[in-house]
């Protein structure tokens, strides 16, 4: 619900506070008060077309803010609070800036945001009906989807099955269509796939193989440097007394060492310790110039083996240029491209089931678009009867509203009623409302068969006959008492007071039958001090009520006459709310 809205420098409202509430809240005034700005106010905050022309001459911007009351999971909340903006507990703040340059700005919630946000919100927050604004209810998909409210269950419960059939259809189509119409691209896949594991099967790589024979061969190529390496090293520690002519080695002196120490060691512990450790050290000596002896005598230049070892390598390393970075990487690819493999070859069994649960699918689809197709016929009668009821009342007699429930012939579509129909998330109908301003007339679009004052009343009864079943919070009313008076402003102003039991109504007008069935009414005051004229917005007691109704039914703010008739007027309101209107749409069921 809109709580409050404050305009400044907007045309010749210089700065003004409309405060609001819900129920039927009316704004009226003079002529050339500004009550229109009002309603542009409102367009401006939810997003309308910004007119440099709008800003107040000697003023350098318009500014228009809103505060909207909603529930924080409220469709509108969520899309606001994706967009970055804060809620103030229920609250949400909206500001609308207009320079007199043209240039425009938004702010939700205390955060810049595209203007294009604001028009988001109002769809989910705001019906305007004046006579530039008629859009929401003239798209077809919004009057499909509020005629499918109306109808109640009698549409919800088959459309809710379409849609998990329709969504499982398009998961198989969208598969199906990515087998067969990709059937080159995957046929070359597993021919490379299987050229792939044909290479790396013939190799048959083992897990660290190449870690293995890269140690060989490095070892096998400086054998000789290795073995010299080894006796060198044995020489120093173990002299060779056959061969050795002189010199002293590593353990020849290790072991003078020892018994040098062990002859003196008894006279102290510390230096008896030093001798056993020496002692240690002689024999790991000579297990290492054991174990170089050994290791020298073992290694043998072997070109054969060399050689083996280099071709092996070198035909695992293009597997590794093609499949991965080393054996284990191949080895993963080929597991991975095993089981894709096993896979592209299934796909012609895939495509079989794919195809027959499709067409499956698209079976009972059709169904449940038929019924769905009746539950809405059904439910456009019922409707297009109570809107032209309610116009009757509303000074059009001989007009008649129509819902035409039609579908789009499509050669691919769904076989539905003898017809082939093109078919969406919500079924296979079109919905549009028509409307025959008088006998002999054709049915028309509502945008096309009516005069904008009409087409206001038209909304109001469309409004009236889905009451309940819309889930936009506010409406706003500009001009739908053009051109009537007398008993049809009289039921204007019913129909408008019944909506208000289900939303929040705001109405511009001019007549005093339509304001008395306001629950607030607030009034447009216009002064001039010679050179500049600036309009406030006032909220009326009873007794302002009453002379500001008879300043709209004499012209005259103190008549005598014109209070009692005022007082008559409110009186029969009173009465008529309290009563309800003799006639009224009912909702689907």
């Amino acid at each position: 619900m809109l709580e409050e809205m404050r305009i400044q420098g907007l045309g010749v409202i210089d700065d003004a506070v409309v405060e609001l509430a819900s129920g039927f809240t009316v704004v009226t005034g003079e002529t050339g008060a500004g009550k229109t700005m009002v309603v542009t106010g409102l367009g401006l905050l939810f997003g309308g077309r910004a007119d440099a022309g709008l800003v107040r001459t000697g003023k350098g911007r318009a500014v228009v803010e809103g505060r909207v009351r909603l529930a924080a999971d409220a469709p509108a909340a969520v899309r606001a609070a994706d967009a970055g903006a804060d809620l103030d507990e229920d609250t949400l703040l909206l500001t609308r800036t207009l320079s007199a340059e043209g240039r425009s700005r938004a702010h939700v919630g205390g955060r810049s945001v595209p203007v294009g946000l604001l028009a988001d919100l109002a769809d989910e927050l705001i019906a305007v009906h004046g006579q530039t604004d008629q859009q929401r209810l003239l798209r077809p998909s919004r009057q499909r989807a509020s005629l499918d409210r109306y109808a109640g269950e009698a549409v919800a419960k088959p459309l809710a099955s379409y849609g998990r059939v329709y969504k499982r259809l398009r998961q198989v189509a969208a598969e199906l269509e990515t087998i067969t119409t990709r059937a080159r691209e995957r046929a070359q896949e597993a021919d490379l796939l299987r050229f792939g594991l044909g290479e790396i099967e013939a190799l048959a790589p083992l897990p660290g193989e190449d870690t293995e024979l890269a140690a060989e061969a490095e070892r096998l190529g400086h054998a000789d440097a290795l073995r010299t390496a080894a006796t060198t090293a044995h020489e120093a520690l173990i002299l060779d007394p056959e061969t050795a002519l002189e010199g002293v080695d590593a353990t020849t002196l290790i072991g003078a060492a020892r018994r040098a120490v062990e002859a003196v060691s008894g006279h102290d512990p510390a230096l008896a310790a030093l001798a056993e450790r020496l002692g240690e050290v002689g024999y790991l000596v000579a297990d290492v110039a054991t174990e170089l002896a050994s290791y020298a005598a073992g290694v043998d230049a072997d070109p054969v083996r060399l050689a083996a070892a280099e071709e092996r390598r070198a035909a695992l390393s293009g597997l590794t240029r093609k499949y991965g970075s080393d054996i284990a990487e191949v080895l993963a690819w080929a597991e991975r491209s095993a089981l894709r493999l096993a896979e592209l070859d299934g796909d012609d069994d895939r495509v079989g089931e794919l195809a027959e649960e499709r067409d499956a699918l698209r079976a009972e689809l059709a169904e449940l678009a038929g019924e769905v197709s009746q539950a809405r016929k059904a439910a456009a009668d019922r409707f297009a009867d109570a809107v032209t009821s309610e116009l009757g009342a509303l000074a059009m007699p001989h007009a008649r509203v129509t819902v035409a429930v039609t579908g789009v012939e499509d050669p691919d579509g769904l076989a539905v009623d003898g017809r082939l129909l093109a078919y969406g998330p919500s079924g296979v109908d079109e919905v549009e409302l028509l409307l025959a301003p008088h006998p002999g007339a054709p049915p028309r679009p509502l945008n096309k068969g009516a005069s904008g004052g009409e087409l206001s009343r038209v909304m109001l009864a469309v409004e009236v006959v889905f009451a309940g079943a819309d889930p936009v919070p506010t409406f706003v009313f500009d001009e739908v008492d053009q051109g009537v008076g007398g008993k049809a402003a009289v039921e204007v102003g019913r129909r408008l007071a019944m909506l208000a039991r289900n939303a929040q109504v705001i109405v511009v007008t001019h007549l005093p039958q339509v304001a008395a069935f306001a629950d607030r009414h607030l009034v447009v005051e216009k002064s001039h001090d010679g050179t500049v004229t600036r309009s406030g917005v006032v909220a009326l007691d009873d007794d302002a009520r009453v002379r500001e109704l008879s300043r709209m039914l004499a012209g005259l703010e103190d008549s005598e006459l014109g209070r009692a008739h005022a007082e008559e007027l409110l009186d029969t309101a009173a009465q008529a709310k309290a009563v309800g209107p003799a006639k009224a749409g009912k909702r689907g069921k």
